[in-house]
């Protein structure tokens, strides 16, 4: 009996690419049950580019600006991802918010990571919201993405404890850390063991 097929990663970036390059490290080693088959960006000329074109992976850029409006964008952005027939879509630091074409095509599979424990601090500035709030433990969460911002079913949360002396700057790059641990940990999982989504609650078998 052969082993099944690695499950088929598209991945979203609009920077750095370091949780697409955790991704594609845990891949490399055929146990982990997925690749990365595209790399898809919002803009030209960013290091997540770079590391995909490093990899050998395909890659594909949709500017918001290219299109005449925003859901030209979003259909055209389904539509490359759709190409590669993925079995997940990865938000990985990618900073567009996908539009209702996108959400129908892969809603039940597209997974982000946010840094905070979700439904606290959404938004851009989870560790900064996090330090001003007080808090004595911040993280990640790993969610698969719905139509609101942030706000969609919960997949793992990973805490990460704020220390007296931090910046935001350090607790950032903590969760960082974290954040990229739990969405190799759990992209695997997915993959491999397969989910439910039943009144928001995430299952992994």
């Amino acid at each position: 009996m052969t082993d099944p097929a690695p499950a088929r990663l598209v991945v979203l970036v609009s920077g750095s690419g370091s949780n697409l390059q955790a991704l594609l490290d845990a891949a490399a080693d055929p146990a982990y049950g997925a690749k990365v088959v595209a790399v898809g960006a919002d803009r030209d000329g960013i290091a997540g580019l770079d590391r995909a074109g490093r990899a050998g992976v395909p890659t594909f850029v949709d500017s918001v600006k290219a299109y005449p409006t925003r859901a030209d964008w979003d259909a055209a952005l389904t539509a490359h991802v759709a190409e590669h027939k993925p079995d997940l879509v990865i938000s990985a630091g990618f900073l567009k918010l996908v539009g209702t074409e996108f959400l129908t095509a892969f809603g039940d599979r597209y997974v982000n990571t946010h840094n905070a424990l979700l439904p606290s601090f959404p938004g851009i500035h989870g560790p900064r919201d996090a330090l001003a709030y007080g808090v004595k433990i911040a993280g990640a969460t790993l969610f698969f993405v719905d139509a609101g911002v942030d706000t969609g079913p919960i997949i793992a949360q990973v805490s990460v404890p704020v220390l007296d002396d931090d910046t935001e700057e350090t607790l950032t790059e903590r969760i960082k850390e974290a954040e990229r641990g739990q969405l190799v940990e759990y992209v695997g999982r997915l993959v491999r063991e397969g989910w439910t989504i039943t009144d928001r609650k995430v299952s992994i078998p």
